[in-house]
Parts: structure tokens; sequence; C-alpha cells
């Protein structure tokens, strides 16, 4: 349980720019300081939870981030309408945007956050690495001062604005720094409204480690010490740990100056995060710094006892930091893992839909900001997590410990989740934490998969869900695909894999196949798998695997013949690389699609000539839909084309 100052004087009533669960909880706090909150949502939020917890709720028409959660005058106009006298940006949205900062204190209202000098200071990467210089906080060589070959490769194209790894590449050879640039620069301003990118030196071996800062308008500014945030996807922190393992208390208090120092230069108020890459020799580099509340700020919490998002009120009405604040204790090791509807061993591609059954296991020691619950909807039009899992204990391998019986405990059906990536990721801390950089998820988990063993366990659940329902093809409630074409084959995507099962006439199992050979008998034998089924839809539970089945009968519809490509998610398409007419071959890039502001190729199955091309730029796609039509090349035995 974290402490909280006390009560803010003159705020009554705040207004939240967010959504999700960084709403919950600010409303969380708000409610322990009897503060009243507004929250505001969009189409595709009206029945999210957050909606229902705040004491007022204004609609933003339209679903799009541009035209709800990113409409400054929409937002400053809700505040006055509820008589909010503050408004809390959370994190994402507008959070680090200068203009919205400046607006909200031209509107007479109170931003809970820095200035906009500051956030405008720091907005840009390649300004605050000027500053940076300039205040004697260590920095990365770039191209604002050094040349691209003085840099060397690998080399890193970043985002100025912005962050969440969005605008990102790495770069290791010349050939691929033009298309890195460019490509950077469209994410960048997809995500950002800004695509201006700069490169800078890779640190291969590195580990993110980051400080926490709370400055107050008394001249006060102090370390909160630090998190690890180097388990990273895509450059996007997936865990993160507090205190680190790779920093010892003379380099956490170097770390902590630096921060410090960082905060000061720009005249620092509120909360905000000083992010560092930490070599193997213990020299580290300013990235950048996070002008708000961070995504992980609960680990903060759990080992301090102090309320982030009070303390950002509090320093926020004026008021000096209080003793908690400005002599900060440590107690015990707290971990956060970042639940995601995306599937890892599909590409991290982002999942949608809605989540049926969400129950969270109760374990001492674990706390649970979540954006979700029974009958959630999970969108493509924003960020793909969904909750936080976060555990403290007065070890680390206790914390680790307790984590891990969270996620693989609580029951979530519904989209397809991170979770079981998390699963392999903790268990790698406590046995391989020597070898963890920024780098590490892609390099020793570059495709997550299942097991063969627990392919066969979950092949078996299918079969035992077709067998249980086959007998009784017309009682309601059976889900349809169970019972439709019962000769042709059931398809399931199991983790990555395609597990089919083969019916003969009477409908009983025949063979069971995974990624098209033959499951043996005997594997299938004798397993006793949980599956329980909602609607169309079965969920399997064995150990720590846990998936969702949707069952389709063969043959597809002509989305899925082949000779065609279809979207594999919902999203909205950034461009169109082919054209009908152009020759291709397997694995060339065709579509980039954007979903949940991460870019997606889509690339070719086989060669062939493009035939059809069915989108175009900008166009909005739903999942399973034709993005193009490719004939085979076809060649006779004297090469000719048939």
């Amino acid at each position: 349980m974290t402490s909280t100052p006390s009560r803010p004087i003159g705020i009554d009533r705040l207004l939240i720019a967010n959504r999700g669960e960084i709403a919950r909880r600010i409303i969380r706090t708000c409610r322990s300081l009897g503060i009243e909150t507004v929250a505001v949502y969009s189409d595709a939020d009206a029945l999210a939870p957050h909606v229902g917890e705040a004491d007022v709720a204004i609609h933003l028409p339209g679903t799009a981030a541009a035209d709800t959660y990113l409409r400054a005058d929409l937002l400053i106009d809700a505040a006055h309408r509820t008589s909010a006298q503050a408004i809390h940006p959370g994190y994402g949205f507008l959070s680090e945007n200068a203009g919205f900062a400046a607006a909200v204190a031209a509107a007479g209202l109170v931003f809970i956050g820095p200035p906009a000098s500051a956030i405008d200071a720091m907005g840009s990467k390649i300004g605050a690495k000027a500053l940076m210089r300039a205040a004697g906080v260590p920095v990365l060589p770039d191209n604002t001062v050094e040349s691209l070959a003085e840099i060397g490769l690998p080399a890193l194209v970043k985002a100025s604005a912005g962050g969440g790894g969005r605008g990102m590449r790495i770069v290791r050879s010349d050939d691929d720094l033009t298309d890195a640039i460019a490509s950077a620069e469209r994410e960048a301003a997809a995500a950002f409204g800004d695509g201006t990118v700069f490169v800078e030196r890779y640190v291969e071996g590195g580990r993110h480690v980051e400080i926490q800062v709370f400055a107050d308008a008394h001249g006060n500014v102090v370390s909160l010490f630090e998190r690890d945030c180097s388990l990273q996807r895509r450059h996007q922190k997936i865990i993160e740990e507090t205190p680190s393992t790779a920093i010892d208390p003379d380099l956490r208090a170097r770390m902590s100056d630096a921060a410090c120092a960082a905060a000061r230069a720009v005249g620092y108020l509120g909360a905000g995060t000083v992010e560092f890459l930490l070599d193997r020799d213990g020299n580290f580099a300013f990235l950048e710094m996070n002008t708000r509340l961070q995504v992980e700020h609960p680990v903060t919490e759990l080992v301090t006892g102090i309320d982030l998002v009070a303390l950002q009120l509090h320093v926020a009405e004026g008021r000096a930091l209080p003793a908690a604040a400005l002599a900060p204790t440590a107690t015990g090791h707290a971990i956060e893992a970042r639940l995601c509807a995306e599937d890892p061993a599909n590409g991290y591609r982002p999942s949608s839909g809605r989540f049926l059954r969400v129950d969270w296991a109760p374990v001492d020691g674990v706390r649970y900001d979540s954006g979700i619950e029974h009958g959630s909807v999970v969108s493509p039009y924003y960020d793909s997590m969904v909750a936080k899992v976060i555990a403290h204990g007065p070890t680390r391998e206790i914390a680790i410990r307790r984590l891990r019986r969270a996620l693989r405990e609580s029951r979530l059906y519904g989209p397809v989740t991170n979770r079981n990536l998390l699963l392999d990721l903790l268990d790698d801390l406590s046995t391989r934490d020597d070898e963890v950089d920024t780098g590490f998820v892609e390099r020793v988990h570059p495709t997550p998969s299942w097991p063969a063993s627990e392919l066969h366990h979950a092949a078996a659940a299918v079969v035992a869900m077709h067998e249980q329902h086959a007998a009784s093809p017309v009682l309601p409630g059976v889900p349809i695909g169970w019972r439709n074409n019962p000769c042709h084959p059931q398809v399931q995507r199991i983790g990555g894999r395609e597990v089919a099962i083969h019916l003969d006439r009477r409908g009983h199992v025949r063979e069971v196949t995974v990624d098209g050979w033959v499951a043996e008998g005997r594997a299938l034998a004798g397993h006793r798998v949980p599956v329980e089924i909602v609607g169309d839809v079965a969920y399997v539970e064995h150990g720590r695997w846990a998936l969702t089945i949707e069952p389709r009968a063969l043959p597809p519809d002509e989305a899925g013949l082949a000779g065609s490509l279809v979207a594999p998610m919902p999203g909205s398409v950034v461009r169109v690389l082919v054209e009908a007419g152009d020759a291709v071959v397997a694995g060339q890039p065709l579509v980039v699609i954007e979903a949940m502001k991460m870019e997606h190729q889509i690339v070719s199955p086989s060669a062939g000539t493009v035939a059809e091309v069915f989108v175009s730029a900008r166009q909005q796609l739903d999942s399973g839909q034709p993005l193009l039509r490719i004939d085979d090349d076809a060649t006779d035995e004297n090469g000719d084309r048939s």
C-alpha cells in the first residue's frame, strides 16, 4: 500500500485526457483524495471500464485518436463544461505536447505536468541532447555533431519527437540506411505528428536504466531511484524492475546526479524520467527525458511507498515536496510485466476482439493496473497494452515468483496476449540475468513458439472438444464451426502453428496434423486438458499455456484461396509497394499496414506476378480483407510458363 500526501487544495474535479488502465489508475488516486474525475471516451471506448468509474464522462465523437484523444480543443472544452479545474494527460497522446500544456494553462486550467517550456526543451531528442551536452550529462555521438561515417555501424535511426520505440530502426548496413530513415519518418509522423528523425551510435549489449525524478516549484529536485527496462521487444519495454541488478550504489548515485542535473537544466516541475543507456563497462549516456508519468511508475511506488499520481497533484498545487520524497527510501524489489493484446508467435501482430473472461489471480504482493474486465473490447485504434501486472517482495526472487504465479493463474479468455512470452522472460531473469540487454528478446526469443509436446496437448484438447460436441450437432450453444462440413479438416492456429483435425464421414477424428505432419496417436492419448467453450470460441488451459481457438471449417472463403493475400489484422494501409504486372519473389514486401501504432509488412508467400491490387494508401482494413492477388509462376519441363 502506498502513502499519499494530503489532498491538494483547489482541485475538486480533474479531467483525465486519456483512456484505459492509466485513466483507471488516476481515478483510483483521485478517489482516495476526494477529488471528482471526468473521463473522456471515443466511440470505440463507449463501454470501457474507465468511463463507468469516473464521476462524469464526456463523449468525443469518432474512433481515430486524431479525432478524439488528440483534440486539445475538445478536451479543454470538456473540462470547462464539467467545471474541472485541472487536466491530467496520463501518458501517450498529448502528455508530452508542449502546445497542449500551454493551451491548458491559457484556458485557466492546471496542467498536471511540467511547464510547456520544459516539455518543449525535452520534446525534441535532438534539442535535448544539445542541452544535456551543455549541462555536462553524457550523450551518445549522433549526426547533429558528427558525420554518419564517424558514428559508425551499427547505428540507430530515432524519432526526434515521442517515444515508445516508434520511429526507431537499427541499421547494420549502409545500403539499409535510406529505407530505414524513410520508414522511421513515416511511423514517427503517424504516431507523433512529427516525422523528424536523427541517427546516433547503437550500443550493442547495452542496458536501459532510467531514473525517476521529481521537482517542485521551491527548487527541490530529487531522484526516486532507478528502473531497469532492458527487456524490450521492437524497442518497446515489456518488463521493468527496481532496483537494477546492473548498478551498484556508486553508479546509482552518479546516474541520479546526472538525472537531477538534466531536470534542473530545463526548469522542470513534477514527475519525469531520465533514460540512460548503460554499457557493460558501467558507462552511461543520456537517451531522452520523458516529461510525464511513465507506464512503469508502479514499481517505484511499490518500493518507495509513495503514490506518484498523488505527488503530481501535490506539486501541481505549488506545494513543496514532502519529507518522504525529499529523503526517499526503498524497500524490497518490484517488477512489472506489460500484458499486451498481441501474438509474439505470429510476428507480434496486434490482436483485437472481446475479452469474455478476465479473472486476475489473487496473489500476495501483486497489483493489477488493468484496462480490461469481463466483456471489454480491444479495438485496433490504440496501443496494444491492456494491463500491467506488478509484483513486490522482500527479495527479487520472491517478486519474480509472485509475478510468475499471477500471470500463470489469471484467466484471460479473449484476444491473444503475450503472456507466454512474459513467463519465458521471467524464467530468463532467474537464470540468465547476466545476458540481459536491450537486444535480449530478439536474440533469445526471435520467434516464440510452443514446444512440440505442448502442441500435442493442445491438439488433444481440440480433439476432446470436438468429440464432446460432434454427437449433438443440432443442440443450441454448440459452436457452429464444429458441426459444419464434417468431412473437411477443422483448422486452428495454435501458438503460430496450424493444428488440423481430420474427420471421417461420421464426424469421428481420423487424424491430427500439426503444420502438416501427423501427430502420433500415443502422444494424444490420455491427456486431460481443460477446455471451456464460450459461444463459438474455445479456450484451452494447460500449465502455463493458454490459447484461444476460433474454429473455421475448410474450404475457406474466397479471401483465403491460394493466389491471394489478406490483411492479417484490422488497420490501415500505409503504402502499397507493388502494382499489377510486377514480378515478385517469395518474401518480397508487398503492402505496409499500420495497426495499433506500429507498421507491419505483408510479404509475398511465393514467386509470381501481381494480377490485381485491391487496396490503396490510407484505406481502412478489416481482418481477412483481400489485399491483392498473385498468379503463381508455373513452368513446364522446358522452362516455359504454362
